[in-house]
């Protein structure tokens, strides 16, 4: 279900990165775990506010940190544009 964030040459993993992904305006499709903490969504959904940018929900933080190859739990994650 998640190949194209597995695959992607192009992407970012965390918080940080994503803002600032989205502040350049080069993001495409934003990953956000569902138990991920309240403040971190909401502050991700709020960057992204009038952007047309697809939101992908992902049932937990393990399962997305796993589909981005990192050890740690992930609670958001994007494809960027090249």
């Amino acid at each position: 279900m998640y190949e194209e964030l597995k695959n992607a040459e192009n992407r970012v993993v965390g918080l940080k990165q994503l803002l600032r992904s989205l502040e350049e305006g080069a993001v495409l499709t934003v990953y956000l775990a569902d138990d991920a903490e309240e403040h971190v969504k909401e502050r991700v959904l709020h960057a992204i506010g009038e952007m047309e940018v697809h939101i992908v929900n992902v049932e937990t933080m393990k399962e997305l940190g796993e589909v981005c190859g990192i050890d740690v739990r992930a609670a958001c994650a994007a494809i960027i544009e090249n």
